[in-house]
């Protein structure tokens, strides 16, 4: 388990190794990941499937698509339809009544508690997990002429734009990348912020113009990281799954989950957490919160790190700071 509140932690499997390959253990039957059917959420999903086929040639690997809440309305801010969970809501019906084994995940879309009959059994190798600054007219928002357009629904991106470009107008933008980059090439937006894992997953890197580093636009706990949701009681899918499990992306959105945690956050909290190893083992973890008039607090901590529970309470002590 990732991140269920009291002391269980999730840590990697005895069965797996860091190369992945299995030590001991038999192979599943049969799983069935339930999947967004986005073109983003399609490729997680085959992308998950196409490992569990490679790692276990014998199991019937089979996808479970469906549309979600947070997919079929698209005129309104999450914050005013119920939140990140109805990403997940359907998916996880589909486990509880048995139609899926598994639920694949943009952890960033994840609400930090889950219900008591669901787990976070593991998280995959953090992509990258900046922001992208994709325009038609500019090579970069300091580029950006007064008045000019930027499209965002995501409060922290906003926040942060703001912040540095005053002069800028910030407009909702809700969809998936597809339809984000449509009203982009309709002329309804001069620029718009997108996750940039997403948009090289799809093969849309060469639509990136800037790459936004940290301290122009600090991530979304989670982003960039795939996680996978299953039923609680669900051992042996678990134990199936632990090869997928990445350690150091394990360790970064543990803690950076604590501070979402901490704080409260959830779509309508303007806040970024993105922690990374360093070399000798120390967990570096940076966040923001912004308060209602947009003013935004920073913290950043940096400390020797060798277990979750220690990332944890690195996140925990950096959203004290935030709210102090």
């Amino acid at each position: 388990m990732v991140d269920r509140q009291g002391p269980r932690q999730l840590t990697p499997s005895p069965a797996s190794n860091a190369s992945g390959s299995q030590v001991g253990g038999s192979s599943p039957h049969r799983l069935r990941l339930a999947t967004r059917e986005s073109r983003l959420a399609l490729w997680q999903a085959n992308h998950v499937a196409d490992l569990l086929r490679a790692r276990y040639p014998d199991c019937a690997v089979t996808l479970v698509g469906m549309t979600t809440r947070g997919d079929q309305v698209q005129d309104r801010p999450l914050s005013e339809i119920g939140g990140k969970g109805l990403f997940t809501k359907e998916l996880e019906l589909a486990l509880l009544d048995g139609r899926a084994d598994l639920a694949v995940h943009s952890l960033k879309d994840v609400p930090m508690d889950l219900p008591d009959s669901f787990d976070l059994a593991c998280v995959l190798q953090r992509a990258d997990p900046r922001d992208a600054f994709v325009s038609n007219r500019y090579e970069e928002l300091a580029q950006m002429p007064a008045g000019a357009v930027v499209g965002t629904s995501s409060l922290r991106r906003a926040v942060q734009v703001r912040e540095q470009f005053p002069s800028l107008r910030i407009e909702p933008l809700r969809g998936n990348v597809d339809t984000r980059l449509a009203k982009l090439d309709a002329g309804r937006y001069d620029a718009i912020v997108l996750a940039a894992a997403g948009l090289k997953r799809l093969g849309l890197a060469a639509r990136i113009r800037q790459m936004l580093p940290p301290e122009l636009s600090l991530p979304s706990p989670g982003q960039g990281v795939l996680a996978i949701e299953i039923r609680s009681d669900q051992t042996e899918v678990r134990q199936a799954l632990q090869f997928l499990n990445d350690e150091q992306a394990l360790l970064a959105v543990s803690a950076e989950r604590a501070v979402s945690r901490q704080l409260g956050g959830n779509c309508r909290t303007p806040l970024g957490a993105y922690a990374r190893l360093l070399p000798g083992g120390e967990l570096r973890i940076d966040a923001l919160l912004a308060d209602d008039n947009g003013q935004i607090r920073r913290a950043g901590l940096q400390e020797p790190v060798a277990s979750i529970g220690q990332a944890q309470l690195l996140g925990q002590r950096a959203a004290v700071m935030l709210a102090a």
